[in-house]
């Protein structure tokens, strides 16, 4: 039988990476929307806030707001521009015992492959954040 490891009923392929840093929260929300912003979006000035709102960055990653919550989520339409096909990508900040703990959900990845390359990536973004805050 086939790896289904991350495919659902209704979103497609999904994969999340969650990550605990030993900061306050406050501190990794303003990071993740502020100076941090290029490690998990790309290059950017800002973030737009208001649902509906739509970004580009610099390597060519577009998308739009679904939905803003200060100091607690993120969820925006996310497409390279090599993709034929919008997913939906949520940044979490939730406080933990040692810190806070920052989740990476994408879903509608379009097959097993694409899933097993934002897996990678979405580590990898997690890792650098995490090195961020350990510095």
């Amino acid at each position: 039988m086939a790896d289904t490891t991350g495919l659902t009923k209704d979103a497609g392929w999904e994969v999340g990476v969650r990550e605990t840093v030993a900061a306050p929260l406050p501190a990794v929300w303003d990071y993740l929307l502020g100076e941090g912003l290029a490690v998990w979006l790309g290059e950017i000035d800002s973030l737009p806030t208001e649902k509906g709102a739509t970004f580009a960055t610099a390597d060519g990653v577009r998308g739009s707001i679904r939905s803003y919550t200060e100091g607690l989520r993120v969820r925006i339409g996310w497409q390279p521009d090599d993709w034929p096909h919008d997913t939906t990508l949520q940044i979490t900040v939730r406080e933990a015992a040692t810190g806070t703990t920052i989740g990476f959900h994408q879903e509608k990845l379009a097959d097993r492959e694409e899933r097993r390359m934002m897996l990678g990536h979405w580590k990898n973004v997690a890792a650098a954040i995490g090195a961020h805050f350990s510095a």
